[in-house]
């Protein structure tokens, strides 16, 4: 059983904050050690020590606010309304050369890079099997509830396949069949009483509830691409993710596999409380749905309260808030590639 262990940072208050920009009249500009933030409604000065990210889906940043935020390491993180990453700023990479020299080196090894995206993989599937039991457990209908605790047993036992998936075209088919499973468990819980959901879409997403989860799913991967420069781990260059594309952070997308479940968890429980309505979306002539810029700026709020909420984490042996998971696991990771660890250990959900 691996040891309880401190992680730098795991345990510091949220003492900074992020900044949204979901508004094409925004402006956000530097002075005095500020960022001038204008909309139509207001002015805001937000002092640069309180701010850790600057994300951007509409509106203008200048170039001497873009600088600013590099030199002190403020991530600025562009997306489409949709979520997904256009570009991310951020500071020189941490760190030191020894440990992205090690990681290279990791990510080459055929045996280290498998063996790493094995991990990744399974803790998708755990999280997976784990949020559709706690699905199962909350439904009031007694026929549904049995259903997702059937699917529940189905996706975890997919885990046991891991071990015998030597490429990583074995593991996406493994995934595949489990999302397939997982994703009908979701339509279940949603119901009549969801936003409209059969199937993952994304490109575009079809329904309110695939805009939602594209939305919080580009959220998590800047945050964990942030984590990855702060630690000094190179972004672009991954395990599950292994093709290098220029632009591409491949270990953010890793990182962010073990939140997917964690995500969807918190998107389907915004539609089942009715904080995410249909009034919140639009639909384009191509029956894609994205969410409006009021949509964007109520999910976003709550996300914010989503961030602070406090999860058990099995390898420190102690509660983590959510806002914290993205840079514990980075420094995991960078300590199983110094040699501290014997290996990866990824983000589990408690039962």
């Amino acid at each position: 059983m691996t040891e309880p262990f401190d992680v730098a940072g795991a345990d510091e208050g949220r003492t900074r904050n992020t900044v949204y920009s979901t508004e094409y009249q925004t402006r956000i500009k530097y002075k005095k050690g500020s960022l001038l933030v204008s909309t139509l409604e207001q002015n805001r000065r937000i002092p640069l020590e309180a701010v850790d990210a600057v994300v951007m889906f509409a509106g203008h940043i200048t170039t001497d606010a873009i600088a600013e935020c590099v030199r002190r390491k403020v991530r600025v993180s562009v997306l489409t309304r949709g979520g997904k990453i256009r570009f991310i700023a951020g500071g020189p990479i941490a760190g030191n050369v020894h440990l992205r020299a090690a990681h290279h080196a990791a990510a080459s090894d055929g045996a280290a890079a498998i063996g790493a995206a094995r991990l990744i993989v399974a803790a998708k599937i755990r999280n997976s099997a784990t949020v559709l039991r706690r699905w199962a457990r909350d439904h009031p209908d007694p026929e549904t509830s049995a259903q997702l605790r059937g699917r529940s047993d189905q996706v975890f036992g997919r885990v046991e396949r891991i071990a015998s998936a030597d490429d990583r075209d074995a593991l996406r088919g493994i995934e595949g069949d489990t999302a397939r499973i997982y994703f009908n468990g979701l339509a279940e819980v949603l119901g009549t009483n969801g936003l409209g959901f059969s199937g993952r879409s994304r490109r575009p997403p079809r329904d309110p509830t695939n805009a939602a989860m594209s939305f919080c799913y580009g959220l998590v991967t800047s945050e964990t691409a942030g984590a990855c420069d702060a630690i000094g781990l190179d972004p672009q260059v991954g395990f599950l993710h292994q093709a290098l594309r220029a632009g591409r952070p491949s270990l953010a997308l890793d990182l962010t596999e073990e939140l997917r479940a964690l995500t969807d968890r918190f998107v389907v429980s915004s539609i089942r409380r009715g904080q995410i309505t249909s009034e919140h979306f639009t639909e384009t002539p191509g029956g894609a749905f994205y969410l409006t810029d009021e949509g964007r700026r109520c999910l976003i709020g709550l996300w914010e309260d989503h961030k602070n909420a406090a999860l058990h984490h099995a390898v420190l042996g102690r509660l983590v808030q959510r806002w914290a998971i993205p840079t514990t696991q980075t420094t995991l990771m960078a300590r199983w590639l110094r040699g501290d660890l014997p290996g990866y250990p990824p983000f589990l959900l408690e039962d």
